[in-house]
């Protein structure tokens, strides 16, 4: 058997942090108090009502009950406020023991049951923690008596006496259930507490709870897998404990476990130790590096400082020995006391050279040194950024990975990323992109903060790779970097049309969503219609539709989607001056090729049919892409076949006249032939049976509430 101390870290609620009291079952199977339920909700109303707080983000704030205001919970009940009102704006209950936003269902704290086994168990460790203090008896006169039994249908204590007078022989209540002196009593049936004078009898295997033969007819169980209260409780009992017995027999590989529990530990002490220790050592040789380049530049500056000193000085100087009686002054009046003609030049001439600088000197006055030391100001801007940055790495957090195939470019760039781990493990991130270029040995990064799992970049060159990755960051520390995934940018600029409803748009057979951005053939009676014409013959028919813009010049692309059930798509361009041939001349074309016995070559049957398209189209369909047949292109049919890419692109150089074909997965050239683009072009699908043809929309700020709310 257990010890009853041994189990008290079972008994506490996680919200108060006390032995519980009414513990209530929530949906999540943790149990709270009953009064921690309701200032937990009153606490969330009130988060509510201030706006602004903390609930208005998108997870619910963790709420520490200390202390619950039981007099706040009863002036409110006096106030008249019903139970039901404890939440009117959500269901949504912060369970404080898994941190999960749990729903509470319609009813709120009235759907939830009372954990009476738990309460038992509570109240034997009270009993036992508080051995010494006994359960006096509710009847007695005073001075009460200690009791010696609790009738669990009166719900009091009784001492012998008292027991006797009240539950008196051959009466009713001399059948009441009693036992050992409790201040723990608990219903005899445990009802529904959705049909409250129902008692429940069955068990749903899906909500895992007690539920009432009401709940099972008409409530919101109906369709739920139920079993009956007693099967539950055998089942519930033989698993519950197998499972004690397993745990028990393993005794020793559990004590094996916290022996090992506490050498890592101890492990984790000294790894924590060694890591600040390596932490240190690094910080010591940056303290190093500016030690030594403080140090240079203070000798400098000091050098520089005598060298002007002794500059300043000499012209200091220089200037005294100018004043009279004094220096030089003082000296010329000497010889100008020389009366011998030839001594007088000898000595003058020199001396004259002399006073003439001076005169100089005085008429433009500059000091000999500057006084300022801006040319040895240390710049630490860069440094100091980098400094401010710098990581520190941490395998406390999920490396994030990017999502490719959520992760797209079109006429922007949408990039998401996930954790494996926790959703939760980084506050924010920080997600990088370079231009990979050959040309450039040293490229740079360009760096964004981002708050969520998503992030939409503009501005990217065509026809260009991309290398992005992407880091977490929470607090000072951060994730090391994810795998770098490189994205390719369409050939062109992104041509944006819809699909025209007016020109040649034929309602019978295809239909538009009212976006215009998708196209639908249907393959249904008209065609049926048509087959009582065919005998021997093929024949075919498709129906056109194309763009509502032209392009006149330049170099253009735009994407589209078929859908893989899709039996026969033609996709491609249209001259504005082949516009009436293509509607038409076009339908219900006969192609002798497959008549029995029409001696038609098929080589020169492919030449002839493709020389008299008015338009430039390739073939799609039955998820394959047929390259269309040249004079150059392979004999073998199969290898002109290709898998149908998720998505195609078509990329339209009107200033060359090429037309290509691109897998945009990759931007993969599938196929590209030379077009005339002498009038205005515009793209041009055809379909014919089942078919469906989506066109790729633009990359905005909805992709990226979307892929934040997957």
């Amino acid at each position: 058997k257990v010890a009853i101390k041994g189990i008290e870290r079972e008994l506490i609620c996680p919200a108060c942090k006390e032995l519980f009291t009414h513990p209530l079952i929530l949906p999540c199977q943790h149990n709270v108090c009953h009064k921690c339920v309701k200032e937990i909700l009153f606490a969330y109303e009130d988060s509510f009502a201030d706006g602004g707080s903390e609930s208005s983000n998108q997870s619910s704030p963790r709420i520490r009950i200390s202390s619950p205001s039981t007099d706040r919970i009863d002036r409110i009940s006096r106030s008249g406020i019903k139970r039901n009102s404890l939440t009117p704006r959500s269901s949504l209950f912060p369970c404080p023991g898994c941190q999960r936003d749990i729903d509470l269902g319609e009813r709120g704290i009235n759907g939830l049951f009372r954990n009476f086994t738990l309460e038992t168990i509570v109240e034997r460790y009270r009993q036992a923690a508080r051995a010494a203090i006994a359960i006096m008896c509710n009847f007695c006169k005073p001075p009460p008596q200690e009791s010696t039994k609790s009738c669990m249908d009166c719900n009091a204590s009784y001492c012998n006496e008292c027991f006797k007078i009240h539950h008196p022989w051959g009466t009713l209540k001399a059948q009441h259930e009693y036992g050992g002196p409790t201040t723990n009593f608990r219903p005899k049936i445990l009802m529904c507490p959705e049909h409250e004078k129902e008692r429940v009898n069955m068990y749903c295997e899906i909500c895992r709870r007690p539920v009432c033969h009401l709940c099972k007819l008409g409530g919101c169980h109906a369709n739920h897998r139920v079993t009956t209260m007693s099967t539950a409780y055998k089942t519930l009992k033989e698993k519950l404990s197998k499972d004690i017995d397993y745990l028990i027999s393993k005794d020793s590989q559990v004590k094996a476990h916290i022996t090992q529990l506490d050498l890592l530990l101890k492990e984790t002490e000294c790894n924590s130790e060694r890591a600040k220790e390596e932490a240190s050592q690094s910080f010591e040789k940056l303290f190093h590096v500016l030690e030594e380049k403080r140090s240079i530049a203070l000798r400098a500056i000091e050098a520089s400082k005598n060298l002007r000193l002794e500059k300043l000085q000499a012209q200091a100087e220089e200037y005294q020995g100018l004043l009279e009686n004094n220096g030089l002054v003082g000296y010329a009046q000497e010889v100008l006391k020389e009366t011998d003609p030839s001594c007088f030049v000898q000595t003058a001439k020199q001396l004259h050279v002399r006073i003439q600088k001076a005169t100089e000197s005085l008429k433009s006055f500059r000091p000999a040194a500057e006084t300022t030391f801006e040319d040895f100001v240390v710049d630490i801007a860069k440094q100091e950024e980098i400094l401010g940055d710098l990581p520190v790495y941490s395998s406390g957090l999920e490396i994030p990975e990017i999502n490719e195939e959520q992760s797209k470019i079109y006429d922007k760039a949408l990039i998401s990323w996930e954790c494996p781990g926790k959703a939760d493990s980084a506050d924010t991130y920080v997600l990088e992109y370079q231009k990979l270029n050959r040309e450039e040995e040293s490229v740079v990064w360009k760096e964004i903060k981002v708050h969520n799992k998503s992030k939409i970049i503009s501005d990217l060159d065509d026809d260009s790779s991309y290398a992005f990755r992407v880091r977490g960051h929470r607090g000072f520390l951060c994730s090391p970097w994810s795998r770098e995934v490189v994205l390719r940018t369409p050939p062109a600029p992104v041509f944006s049309f819809l699909f025209d409803d007016k020109c040649g748009y034929n309602s019978e057979h295809l239909l538009l969503n009212p976006e215009r951005t998708s196209v639908e053939s249907m393959a249904g009676f008209p065609l049926l219609l048509g087959s009582e014409r065919m005998q021997v013959g093929c024949y075919t028919t498709l129906d056109y539709i194309i763009g509502d813009t032209g392009i006149a010049k330049g170099k253009h692309f735009w994407a589209f989607r078929v859908e893989a059930y899709s039996y026969l798509v033609k996709v491609g361009v249209v001259s504005s001056n082949k516009i009436q041939k293509l509607f038409h001349n076009t339908h219900d074309v006969t192609s002798p090729r497959y008549e029995q016995d029409s001696g038609h070559d098929s080589g020169s049957e492919d030449a002839f049919f493709d020389s008299s398209q008015p338009f430039t189209l390739v073939t799609v369909g039955m998820k394959k892409f047929f390259t269309p047949s040249t004079p150059a292109a392979p004999k073998d049919p199969a290898s002109r076949i290709l898998p149908l890419p998720t998505c195609l692109g078509i990329c339209l150089d009107c200033d060359n006249g090429k037309l290509g074909f691109y897998d945009t997965g990759c931007m993969r050239c599938l196929y590209e032939c030379e077009v005339d683009c002498s009038g205005i072009m515009y793209p041009a699908f055809a379909l014919m049976g089942g078919a469906a043809v989506h066109l790729e929309e633009s990359i905005t700020a909805e992709y990226e509430e979307y892929h934040d709310d997957i």
